[in-house]
């Protein structure tokens, strides 16, 4: 059975929503699969997972949530370039570009995702819960 971490960050509760649409996906597809907040994750926990989403905010100008996530994240970077992932997480305000510089971090450190990061602008509407749902289901297949 695979194993799956969703690992995320919230400050108004739509990224967790979105975690949430993952960890259904990852249920239905038969798999084993943990909700944890940023603050509980690290490397050592990171290792014993398949896969892992990883969920996040657009923060201030946006970027990452810079006192819990970001640092956990950064520690976490190097292990996966041998771990399945993927990004997600909302925004209120700009484009996404929070997105676009997350991917292009993993990517200079070798760490490719499993598809472009999934945005929901505020609240996740049905079609993004949706798409993050199948998230989970790829992510363990």
């Amino acid at each position: 059975m695979k194993k799956l971490a969703v690992v995320f960050w919230t400050s108004s509760g739509n990224t967790e929503l979105m975690a949430d649409a993952i960890v259904d996906g990852a249920k239905e597809a038969n798999a084993e699969v943990d909700k944890i907040q940023a603050l509980q994750f690290n490397m050592s926990i990171a290792s014993e997972y398949d896969s892992i989403a990883f969920g996040c905010p657009a923060m201030g100008d946006e970027i990452l949530e810079e006192y819990e996530f970001e640092p956990m994240f950064r520690s976490v970077l190097p292990l996966l370039t041998t771990k399945r992932f993927s990004l997600f997480g909302s925004y209120g305000w700009g484009d996404g570009e929070w997105m676009r510089q997350w991917e292009e971090v993993c990517v200079e450190n070798g760490a490719i995702p499993l598809q472009s990061g999934i945005i929901a602008s505020y609240s996740p509407d049905e079609s993004v819960l949706l798409e993050l749902k199948q998230l989970g289901k790829n992510l363990v297949s």
